[in-house]
């Protein structure tokens, strides 16, 4: 009888660093891309998350606490960033890999200064069949007025807006920062003025802090092109106190909003691994959508990568650890060659993935010593 042997793909083992880095060696062998990339869930990879910044002028109580990131936290130096040459290198490496959408996160992403420059260069990759991104920016809005133009001017071609309540007060006391709400809702006028049309609206609803603004968010957005989305309060990072009972769930949503005159319909999803379940008014009137990452957790279809300003990779919102793509890109050998290193160390890093955080939070909380990375540092 003749022994039947599977052949095994041997990965190089990357080391630890302080911090909950890998260092990843030079692979042996530099295979070319194969454009579709499956993790061990085989889950392709499609979306890129890309943080330009890791600093914010908000102090939103459950991204950026004032308690934790104060004026003496150790945000990274510029040097540390990664310049816009190298994420635009990196992202033709990962369209090369079948990444097809970018969504420019921070921090807060138009703190980053000439981020428009930086737009028209990620605007100008072409996949391998010729097509242009889907290039998306998440922003907190306050300087929408002043950046909106110059943004649609240079490629950019959808917006998500952070808005978590339409009341000043309530809008001031999250934010942390004492600013208002009318200067968000003014960029979101620029933005409309500019040419971004469906613009998505980001609500997290926090139980006790701002639910009571739900009914006046739909009531605002209900006759407006824009989508409004309401995000379950999430336990990212380590920094912003999550407890469960915090969480006011999509389905106590739908209920109150049912109750409140507001019936819906479900949509089909536009595409796989999206992250809302959609719905419509059933008068045929604004689109909403329902993040729910605690109640129904959406990991089976996650096709999500992030990227770190500091050029770390992370594939999952939940991660303790990331993967440092900087050091290769920026060591002594040849352009081309290190191209094809990046491409292969992602390769492995993505085929070894996987992540399922949001299935198994009541496990993983358990772990004490697990880490969480700060959303500010890598993007929601």
């Amino acid at each position: 009888m003749s022994e039947k042997f599977i052949p095994i793909k041997i990965v190089p083992t990357a080391s630890f660093s302080n911090g909950g880095i890998r260092h990843w060696p030079v692979p042996d062998q530099l295979l070319p891309s194969i454009g579709n990339l499956r993790d061990q869930r085989h889950r392709s990879l499609h979306d890129l998350r890309i943080s330009v910044t890791d600093r914010c002028n908000f102090r939103c109580t459950y991204c950026m606490p004032k308690e934790v990131f104060t004026k003496d936290y150790p945000y990274l130096s510029h040097a540390e960033l990664l310049s816009f040459e190298e994420i635009t290198r990196l992202t033709k490496i990962f369209v090369a890999h079948g990444v097809r959408k970018i969504r420019l996160t921070g921090g807060e992403p138009l703190l980053r200064k000439n981020i428009e420059d930086l737009v028209a260069m990620l605007a100008a990759i072409r996949t391998p069949d010729g097509e242009a991104l889907d290039l998306t920016l998440t922003t907190n809005g306050s300087l929408l007025r002043k950046k909106a133009l110059s943004l649609r001017a240079a490629g950019l071609k959808r917006l998500t807006v952070s808005l978590d309540a339409l009341d000043d007060s309530i809008f001031k006391s999250m934010n942390d920062v004492d600013f208002p709400v009318d200067d968000v809702l003014d960029g979101l006028h620029a933005a409309r003025e500019a040419g971004f049309e469906r613009i998505k609206i980001n609500m997290v609803v926090k139980k006790g802090v701002n639910e009571h603004e739900i009914i006046p968010m739909v009531n605002y957005f209900k006759n407006t092109p824009h989508i409004l989305r309401f995000i379950e309060f999430m336990d990212v990072g380590d920094s912003n106190a999550w407890q469960a009972q915090d969480v006011l769930k999509t389905d106590d949503i739908l209920a109150l909003l049912a109750q409140a005159g507001f019936p819906l319909q479900p949509l089909p999803p536009q595409q796989a691994g999206e992250t809302a379940q959609r719905f419509q008014h059933q008068d045929g009137s604004a689109e909403l959508g329902f993040i729910s990452s605690v109640s129904h957790a959406f990991c089976r279809d996650c096709n999500r990568a992030r990227l770190s300003t500091q050029g770390m990779l992370y594939t999952c919102l939940f991660a303790s650890e990331g993967h440092d793509l900087r050091e290769h890109l920026r060591s002594s050998a040849s352009t081309s060659n290190i191209d094809a290193i990046v491409s292969n160390i992602i390769r492995n890093i993505w085929e070894a993935r996987d992540d399922r955080y949001s299935e198994l939070r009541d496990i993983e909380r358990q772990s004490t010593q697990r880490k969480k990375i700060e959303m500010s540092y890598i993007g929601g």
